[in-house]
């Protein structure tokens, strides 16, 4: 009989906020919904990636990473050789991760580079300020940034995640000029790596809910916090999109998931299907830790030191409160804004119809150009931070000196 712990009872059930357990969600979704469109089933929670991890604890092992690194710093664009001088197992992995799956469509691809265009502002936000704060009430994904290292630099961490949004949604995402796929194969060594070396970490293990961090269904939840939850926000803000770019818009992602190391049985085929998925692995999990709260607020300060002008701690505050709601900003201590609430609250869903051509101009200027300028410099912070940046494996967790 294996000794009572953490983890054992997690395996049964999971702790509640106060501490209690409660019962384990089981995984239901079904691999017919899936790209694939059938599979074993096998629950994603006790599933990680064993081709790029026995690989890549290899290459940490060996003490390669430095080198391999400053190699890979050379290899940008999708169509680019791999340089020369890599190890060769690490040679053959990435020829073979970085193909496009037999069912990425090129017209579809093509389509989703329509959507991206059009809906560049909204999607800079969202990325930011959706996806990118429901980050931190993501309990394994808050505690598996805060401990490795990338915790120890939020500035270089979030330029990291912004190079994901920056990258699938540029004119070129998977051509042979553009960067996307790089972007993915690189961020998939990286998970490796932290699979690695999260598990040596004597402040990660104490708090984990499992021994091994970021199995497929924790890379699904934050796709989830990503191209499911974006859609979601733009219905719900009632912005008009042809069935066709929503369709492609997804098939963008279902294909960077595919890159990342995701099996097609767990990619949903359809919105509904990513609907019903995220139905069950992320709106269930979403709550408070400590480390959330920290990067929460550091992501804040960054917003605000980086444009002191209108992307203050507060307005940012206010704009994840709007996207979010108000149980999510209490989790993360954010105060409320007098000014900047009600605001958002009376005047946004106008505002979407006003610059979507449905509406005349009801709003007073003032506040129309205050939100369209919000939108301007907060797509500019998004992208300003994409760039540029070099994807990189560690070799270590986050240092002792910068816990706290």
């Amino acid at each position: 009989m294996e000794p009572l712990s953490r983890r054992n009872i997690l395996k049964a059930g999971t702790i509640g906020a106060l501490g209690a357990a409660v019962p384990a969600r089981t995984w239901t979704w079904s691999p017919q919904g899936s790209v694939a469109g059938q599979g074993v089933g096998a629950d994603p929670r006790w599933v990680w990636d064993p081709e790029a991890d026995a690989l890549v604890a290899d290459l940490i092992e060996r003490g390669d990473v430095p080198q391999v690194n400053a190699l890979l710093r050379t290899w940008k664009k999708n169509g680019q050789a791999l340089p020369d001088g890599l190890p060769a197992d690490l040679r053959d992995f990435m020829e073979y991760a970085r193909r496009l799956p037999s069912w990425a469509d090129q017209e579809q691809l093509a389509t989703a580079v329509r959507f991206n265009e059009k809906r560049g502002l909204y999607l800079g936000v969202l990325y930011g300020l959706a996806s990118g704060m429901m980050s931190t009430v993501i309990p394994k994904e808050a505690l598996a940034v805060y401990y490795s290292q990338g915790g120890a630099d939020m500035k270089d961490r979030i330029s990291k995640t912004a190079k994901l949004g920056y990258d699938i949604g540029s004119v070129n995402a998977y051509q042979p000029d553009g960067e996307m796929i790089v972007t993915a194969v690189k961020t998939r060594l990286v998970h490796a790596a932290v699979r690695h070396l999260l598990p040596q970490s004597p402040h990660w293990t104490p708090v984990a809910e499992e021994d091994i961090p970021i199995s497929q269904a924790d890379i699904m939840v934050t796709w989830h916090s990503l191209p499911t939850t974006v859609m979601r926000k733009l219905t719900d803000w009632k912005v008009p999109i042809p069935a066709d770019e929503s369709q492609a818009f997804l098939h963008s992602w279902q294909v960077g998931a595919h890159l990342l190391g995701v099996k097609d049985e767990y990619i949903p085929n359809s919105w509904a299907q990513a609907n019903s998925q995220a139905e069950q692995v992320l709106d269930p999990v979403l709550r408070a830790t400590p480390e959330g709260v920290k990067l929460a607020d550091i992501l804040l300060h960054l917003g605000a030191a980086i444009d002191a002008g209108i992307l203050t701690k507060p307005i940012l505050g206010a704009f994840t409160r709007f996207m979010l709601g108000d149980e999510i900003a209490g989790w993360l201590r954010i105060p409320r804004e007098p000014v900047w609430d009600p605001l958002l609250r009376t005047a946004w869903g106008p505002f979407v119809a006003v610059r979507e051509g449905l509406l005349p101009f009801p709003l007073a200027p003032k506040a129309y150009w205050l939100f369209d300028e919000f939108l301007r410099k907060f797509a500019l912070l998004y992208l300003s931070q994409a760039r540029p940046i070099s994807i990189e494996i560690p070799v270590t967790n986050r240092p002792e000196t910068s816990h706290g």
